[in-house]
């Protein structure tokens, strides 16, 4: 199975020079751009593909910008722990926002203390934009994620509120991108956008890229909330009455505990996960995340406010 996974990867080098040269546009137009870096596999696929793209010979990598964490508060410890020591490891610079300075500063108010936070990071990530007079901010978005990332171009161009307008959007004909801004106004920019779930899996396992060990199949304490495997966590409490019960899962994205769900899963490997993913019928975001089951607009409705 390995050995015909492998045959399968040659698009991989195209998506890889495709990135990196996307990423090399961002430094070479903006003044001040950072790189979204969360310890979720997407972003751990970006920070290496950013360290590529600067890599001369054997002198030691250091990217010519920063990485920048929008945190919630509510994160899994193994992607928090895996997140520092990754930094510690390539003696990158990160810049950390925390969604609790919002909430005591009064810009973000929350009906009960332990609502999801994930909407709430547009409020703090326009923040960090206006404090640290960032001109474009490179992450980890897909095309295939969700319908509205589907609509957004490479260099997604923001207003000076940090709103994104789908029928304002700039052409990019011939690989050809226009980062000019105005001041106050800023760039959102997607080097992997034109990868799916199984590309970033596949790379994951060509480059032997580490991991936090959520990622992979393990046993944990879960409700069935519908189609949804909820974990019981001090923040997720499972309601009086309710069944739980042991499962071995994985999670295929991480984000904030209130919800992110796991899926069932034995995967022990990348090859593993390459081959479930190959087969799955249902989206990333769709198998795993609450706070896109209110409506087929969500995603949408919080990029025009200023999310991701």
């Amino acid at each position: 199975m390995k050995t015909e996974q492998q045959l399968q990867n040659e698009h991989l080098d195209w998506l890889e020079a495709e990135s990196i040269y996307i990423i090399r546009e961002v430094a070479a137009q903006c003044s001040n751009p950072a790189l979204l870096f969360s310890g979720g596999k997407d972003s751990i696929v970006m920070f290496h593909l950013a360290r590529k793209a600067f890599r001369f010979g054997t002198r030691q990598i250091q990217i010519p910008f920063p990485l920048l964490h929008v945190d919630t508060g509510h994160n899994y410890s193994e992607v928090i722990r895996f997140r520092d020591e990754i930094v510690q490891k390539t003696n990158a610079k990160l810049i950390v926002a925390h969604v609790e300075d919002s909430i005591k500063k009064g810009s973000v108010k929350l009906l009960r203390e332990n609502d999801s936070r994930n909407a709430a990071q547009a409020v703090t990530l326009l923040e960090a934009i206006e404090t640290y007079q960032f001109d474009a901010l490179m992450g980890g978005a897909r095309r295939d994620e969700e319908k509205a990332r589907a609509k957004e171009r490479i260099f997604s161009f923001r207003d000076e509120f940090g709103q994104w307008d789908p029928k304002a959007q700039r052409p990019e004909l011939w690989n050809l991108y226009n980062a000019r801004i105005s001041r106050g106004e800023n760039m959102r920019v997607f080097p992997i956008s034109n990868w799916t779930e199984l590309d970033i899996w596949q790379y994951i396992a060509r480059e032997n890229l580490e991991l936090p060990s959520i990622y992979f199949s393990h046993d944990r304490e879960v409700v069935r909330v519908g189609e949804l495997l909820m974990p019981v966590t001090a923040l997720t409490p499972k309601d009086p009455g309710a069944q739980s019960e042991i499962l071995s899962v994985r999670f295929r994205t991480v984000g904030d505990v209130s919800c992110t769900c796991p899926v069932a899963s034995t995967a022990q490997n990348a090859f593993d996960i390459i081959t479930e993913t190959a087969i799955s019928l249902i989206t990333e975001r769709g198998a795993t995340r609450m706070d896109d089951q209110t409506s087929e607009a969500s995603m949408e409705r919080r990029k025009k406010e200023g999310y991701f």
